[in-house]
């Protein structure tokens, strides 16, 4: 039973980032990461402040652009547009939820794919899905660094993903079974749910309801990873009975504390890999 600690990994992580965009600069080029933002919902406030935060503690530039709720969808597109053709910017994010009147997909798709540092696009989600070199979507892709860092063999092993968003469900399980994991996706239409992850050796939540996955879902000695971030009395808490599942599994993330840094670590390194790849156009 032990604790998966996303803060040092990502501190690690970052710290790693810090060296090689020192290298980049020394060559004349400055990572530089642009996010847009639109209405005030507070979470997507606080995640672009951490961004911003994590971005000035590894040497990457940011940009960061406020639009009101009410503004004009082609004012963002004009702004999207403009910073594709900036050669200055490597990474371009746009912050979700959007207010309900912007067309999210359509503003996504919008972003240059060589600069999709979130890997949201279709282009970048079929790359992961071919086994191609892309930007990969940043929380699952924190949750293989964790994995990784935290020695557990994925190669052969059943691992159970529970829920198929495109952002953070479906990529997950592509990128696990390109660790050669044994991949099982159950969803709110799954039967039998108890029993998949019951198997599972490393098993991932992802769907957004407190306390969700309990002891008796989990084999003894499981690998569970909580991407869940949910409000409960005030207090932020996973998908996972912590309590119940801890004395179960080999390891366990917490919540905060686990997968969440790793997200912004990861969208960090994929802005990275992007302003290296000038070095070699």
């Amino acid at each position: 039973m032990a604790i998966i600690d996303g803060k040092a990994i990502s501190a690690d992580i970052k710290g790693q980032i810090a060296d090689r965009v020192k290298v980049l600069q020394s060559k004349g080029i400055n990572p530089c990461l642009a996010v847009i933002m639109a209405g005030d919902d507070p979470a997507s406030a606080i995640y672009v402040r951490n961004k911003v935060k994590a971005c000035e503690l590894t040497g990457i530039k940011s940009l960061s652009y406020h639009f009101e709720a009410d503004a004009d969808e082609k004012e963002l597109i004009k702004l999207i547009d403009v910073l594709n053709a900036d050669n200055s910017v490597h990474g371009i994010l746009v912050q979700v939820p959007l207010p309900a009147k912007f067309n999210e997909n359509a503003l996504l798709a919008r972003i240059d794919v060589n600069k999709d540092v979130d890997g949201y696009s279709a282009y970048n989600i079929g790359q992961l899905a071919l086994g191609n070199q892309g930007f990969k979507s940043c929380t699952p892709y924190g949750v293989i660094k964790l994995l990784e860092a935290s020695g557990v063999q994925i190669s052969g092993k059943n691992a159970v993903v529970i829920g198929r968003s495109n952002t953070v469900g479906k990529p997950m399980a592509l990128m696990l079974l390109e660790k050669n994991a044994t991949v099982t996706v159950c969803h709110s239409k799954t039967q039998n749910l108890k029993e998949i992850t019951s198997k599972a050796d490393i098993l991932v939540s992802a769907i957004g309801r407190p306390h969700f996955v309990t002891g008796d879902m989990v084999k003894e000695g499981a690998v569970v990873i909580d991407i869940g971030i949910n409000k409960v009395d005030g207090k932020t808490v996973g998908d996972v009975c912590f309590d119940e599942v801890f004395p179960k599994a080999s390891l366990i993330t917490p919540v905060p504390g686990g997968v969440g840094p790793m997200t912004i670590a990861m969208l960090l390194f994929n802005t990275l890999q992007s302003a290296e790849s000038r070095l070699v156009e």
